[in-house]
């Protein structure tokens, strides 16, 4: 699933303060590469006992990753649910607790980004 208005797309910040904010909404960067970066939020659905990942694309701007000076723009939001052994699925529909949890979260990372 693309979540085509989260109010993200297009946003630009460098990588210090978007590692820090999103670190402290609970997103972990878990792949990232020279020009890449990759912010994965977990929301576990209690009633099915599935795992969703909230999961923000970025792309650097200007710099190269590794420095946190490095610009960079988030270019997608996506969800899906996890697959075993790894990997998301983002045809299955998203129970709708589950996008509301997720809609809150990218508000409250929106809202720390433009801060």
């Amino acid at each position: 699933m693309i979540i085509d208005n989260s109010g993200l797309n297009g946003l630009v910040s460098d990588l210090a303060h978007i590692d820090e904010v999103s670190e402290s909404l609970g997103f972990v960067r878990w792949q990232w590469e020279y020009y890449r970066a990759t912010y994965d939020f977990k929301i576990e659905d209690k009633k099915s006992g599935e795992d969703y990942y909230l999961r923000i694309n970025t792309r650097v701007k200007e710099g190269k990753l590794e420095k946190p000076d490095a610009l960079l723009e988030i270019e997608h939001v996506y969800m899906g649910r996890a697959t075993f052994p790894h990997g998301l699925d983002y045809e299955t529909p998203i129970p709708q607790p589950i996008v509301n949890a997720a809609t809150d979260k990218l508000s409250a990372l929106k809202q720390a980004l433009s801060a």
